[in-house]
């Protein structure tokens, strides 16, 4: 019997009906004792035991640095506040500028308000 190749394999494979592929599965699972669903059950558990950080996190302002107008600019794009309520938040330094975010969320916000000269922490 001739070996065939993936090639040859993948184009008899593009021919068969969504049936006779779940029968192939079938037999193929009974040939060789295993399971279809086992790598993504192993994908499960490894993604479950990877340690992750935290989940939510906080952007506190520490300070506001030279550029205060520009610092309130950034703020009001944040957060969506007026032009006073943003000022106030920038005059209250340390203040927390948004809470309970994702920390790649969190990460971006930092980045903002520093390249605004701003001193910034997430907690």
């Amino acid at each position: 019997m001739a070996k065939l190749t993936n090639a040859e394999i993948i184009e008899s494979l593009k021919e068969m009906t969504i049936l006779e592929l779940n029968d192939l599965v079938k037999a193929i699972e009974e040939e060789f004792g295993v399971t279809a669903a086992a790598p993504v059950a192993v994908a499960a558990v490894a993604e479950e035991a990877a340690p992750t950080g935290p989940t939510e996190v906080s952007v506190i302002l520490k300070e506001v640095g030279a550029s205060k107008v520009g610092v309130i600019k950034v703020v009001r794009e944040i957060t969506g506040l007026g032009l006073v309520e943003a000022k106030g938040l920038v005059d209250k330094c340390p203040s927390p500028i948004k809470e309970n975010i994702k920390p790649e969320e969190a990460e971006e916000i930092k980045k903002k308000l520093m390249d605004a000269g701003a001193s910034v922490e997430i907690k």
